[in-house]
């Protein structure tokens, strides 16, 4: 099915191939989709203390991702894209999500109340997404690549401590740092680089799941691994609110701020699934697709809170899948969402994964972070960084950055701006969008920007 990447597609978008091809390529993209969909629910379980929720939040993040590819795949009433957009758990509401968590757990409560402020501010941030769907090519004037790559470049290495905690051990451990840790992390770093460095496209494709299941064989036959806890029943039923719902305004604006930065990012995924599949770029027909998508991204997002999972988005690596394989046919969607419905029903998958040692999902979520930031460096690479740019740039990432290595230069601040600022990518991201209105733009800058064919900078994106 591989080809090369001038060769006209094998299946285009309308096209149905033959159930045998059809379930091999859903495959691809489940593989390529499938440690992203469910990696930000162990950090957010391990990091918050969720304990016995894990393997039902994990079973719910398959079901509704199965769920909102259908509705992309699909697009009933215009909602959707109408491409094969694989949705899955995003990376980039993870430190706004460990932040309301916490806001949650300093009230003194459990895991059901960690849980219901979560999904209570996420289902109302997915509202922002909803509306702004509608307005998505306007907001490029106000959230530019040189914003959106700010803002991915603090997320990325804001979440590099998480990572690096998971590679020695984990929060609080026993044997944080120990030689055994670092070098079981370490190993499954090293594995992950050597594997994606392979000339063969589906090693490629697959090396942080190889790498993660190779480092869970060596963490069993180490003595990190028991199944003796594992009491998941045999069958998830999804329940709507099952944890309650809760609001805090605290937690709810740096929410709100990602919502608005992940609407112009999934702009740029869909431009992108847009080029691979061989529709146009530019006209009605691709601002359609546009608001389609983000739109449904933000009800997915609103679904995922509804049933117990968090905010989601189109995932950028199924884009190269669609490309790899020459299989852009908006029916594949329709088989991924079924793989990974099935998947997600049967809690016991959540459970197995919840025992995965920290040290070797750390080692892969070490790539994945860094490679989050690497993203947001490549946006910003593409802007000409004149004294104005500069200037932002320095003045977001010291502040964004500013914030979480020194936590406490706000603590004679009042609880809620504490609870707002003191999220780097809220204070990162605010100073990059005011000083992006405020400090004007050279009269030769703006000149060139307006002579600037219109999709550059959705390109750039």
């Amino acid at each position: 099915m591989a080809q090369s990447q001038d060769s006209e597609l094998l299946y285009p978008l309308d096209a149905r191939p033959a159930p045998l091809e059809s379930v091999f390529a859903a495959l691809q993209h489940v593989l390529a989709s499938f440690v992203g969909i469910i990696t930000p629910t162990l950090i957010i379980g391990g990091v918050l203390g969720l304990g016995a929720e894990v393997p039902y939040l994990i079973s719910m993040a398959l079901v509704v991702s199965g769920v909102g590819t259908f509705i992309q795949a699909r697009r009933p009433f215009g909602l959707g894209a109408g491409m094969i957009c694989v949705q899955g758990t995003s990376f980039a509401f993870l430190s706004s999500v460990l932040a309301a968590g916490f806001i949650a757990k300093a009230k003194g409560g459990g895991p059901e109340e960690i849980l219901a402020m979560i999904y209570g501010v996420c289902f109302f941030g997915a509202f922002i997404e909803i509306v702004l769907s509608q307005f998505i090519h306007k907001l490029q004037r106000v959230i530019t690549p040189l914003v959106t790559g700010i803002v991915i470049t603090i997320i990325g290495i804001s979440l590099i401590k998480v990572g690096m905690t998971d590679l020695a051990g984990g929060f609080n451990a026993e044997d944080f740092g120990s030689g055994a840790n670092l070098a079981l992390g370490g190993g499954v770093l090293a594995l992950i680089i050597i594997l994606n460095r392979s000339s063969n496209s589906w090693i490629r494709l697959s090396s942080i799941i190889i790498g993660l299941v190779i480092g869970y064989i060596a963490a069993f036959f180490m003595g990190k691994v028991s199944f003796d806890n594992i009491n998941a029943p045999l069958f998830s039923i999804p329940v709507p609110f099952k944890y309650g719902f809760d609001f805090d305004f605290g937690a709810f604006i740096p929410i709100a701020l990602i919502y608005l930065i992940t609407a112009i990012e999934s702009t740029g995924d869909l431009t992108a699934n847009s080029m691979v599949s061989k529709q146009p770029l530019k006209g009605p027909v691709y601002i359609s697709r546009i608001r389609g998508g983000v739109l449904a991204d933000g009800f997915n997002s609103a679904l995922a809170a509804v049933f117990n999972t968090f905010p989601n988005t189109t995932f950028s690596q199924n884009n190269g899948v669609i490309q790899l394989t020459g299989v852009a046919s908006r029916y594949i969607g329709y088989y991924i969402a079924a793989i990974l419905v099935i998947l997600g029903l049967f809690p016991v998958i959540g459970a197995v994964l919840q025992h995965m040692p920290k040290p070797v999902l750390g080692g892969a979520t070490l790539v994945m972070f860094g490679t989050v930031a690497a993203a947001g460096i490549k946006i910003l690479s593409t802007e000409q960084l004149d004294r104005r740019k500069m200037l932002i740039m320095a003045t977001s990432f010291g502040i964004g950055l500013g914030v979480t290595m020194v936590p406490n230069v706000l603590e004679h601040m009042p609880k809620l701006v504490q609870n707002v600022f003191g999220s780097a990518i809220t204070s990162g991201g605010l100073v990059a969008i005011l000083l992006t209105l405020l400090i004007p733009e050279s009269k030769t800058n703006s000149e060139a920007k307006d002579a600037a064919p219109e999709g550059d900078a959705k390109e750039a994106l």
